[in-house]
């Protein structure tokens, strides 16, 4: 099935791990030239040698989105460089686990920059390109720490219940321009922020982060965590042509463990 993304111009912020990187491979195979963004050009660099293994080509760019310079920046290079940006994919940014009794205002602070305002610094300067120019899509991962209290990411938790809201309001408000905003929220995904959180808990809780995974994955319904190309799978079909009437859409990825209608 034709996904209409080759040849387009497709960012992906995040794009040196995880499900960043899945969501690279993903719209190279489809063809899309995929320029990936992260802090670390070390990183880029690896994951750009990851594609060529595939006989996937990723140009990278390293910039902090923490920065709002930094992704204006960016996306003036990307649009000099190799043209109007069609598809943003975020990916980028995690706020650290801590526990309630240190989460003070700074660490909250710090929160909120790792996760929201990453996202929120790219969008700003894209979708108003897109808008101009009467087209685009925007797919937004974010963790379902939004929509679950865990005592753990409360700041965490925060930024992505923030961005849930902001993805939904940008895409009224740009719906009528054109662009297209959408979320996708997953849930345990096989990446290197679950060992990290397992050892969080782990070390709060003084239990093993073997026994705490068992747990985690008796709650899924379909009994195991998600793959990092089962979330990719997701965000081409939003970023293409095949879901040009889906705008404003918050998607769990998370094995039917929410249950929520």
């Amino acid at each position: 099935m034709d996904t209409g993304l080759a040849g387009q111009i497709v960012v992906v912020t995040g794009a040196s791990k995880g499900m960043g990187l899945a969501c690279a491979f993903a719209f190279a195979r489809e063809g899309a030239k995929v320029i990936g963004i992260s802090r670390d050009l070390h990183h880029l660099h690896a994951a750009q040698h990851d594609l060529q293994r595939e006989g996937l080509h990723m140009d990278v760019a390293a910039a902090d989105l923490r920065e709002s310079v930094a992704a204006h920046m960016v996306a003036d290079y990307v649009e000099n460089e190799f043209g109007p940006i069609d598809v943003l994919v975020n990916c980028a940014g995690a706020a650290r686990r801590t526990p309630v009794a240190d989460l003070h205002a700074d660490a909250m602070r710090d929160a909120m920059q790792a996760k929201y305002f990453t996202y929120m610094h790219m969008i700003d300067p894209v979708i108003r390109r897109m808008a101009s120019r009467g087209k685009g899509s925007i797919v937004n991962v974010v963790g379902q720490g939004g929509r679950q209290v865990n005592p753990l990411h409360i700041g965490g938790g925060a930024a992505n219940a923030a961005l849930m809201l902001a993805s939904v309001g940008y895409a009224n408000a740009y719906a009528s321009q054109g662009v297209r905003v959408n979320v996708i929220n997953p849930g345990l995904t096989r990446t290197g922020r679950v060992q990290e959180g397992l050892d969080a808990a782990s070390r709060a809780s003084g239990r093993s982060p073997d026994v705490l995974l068992e747990e985690q994955l008796a709650e899924i319904p379909m009994g195991r965590m998600a793959e990092p190309h089962e979330i990719a799978h997701v965000a081409v079909f939003l970023a293409s042509s095949l879901a040009s009437y889906v705008t404003g859409a918050v998607i769990p990825m998370d094995g039917g463990k929410t249950s929520v209608i």
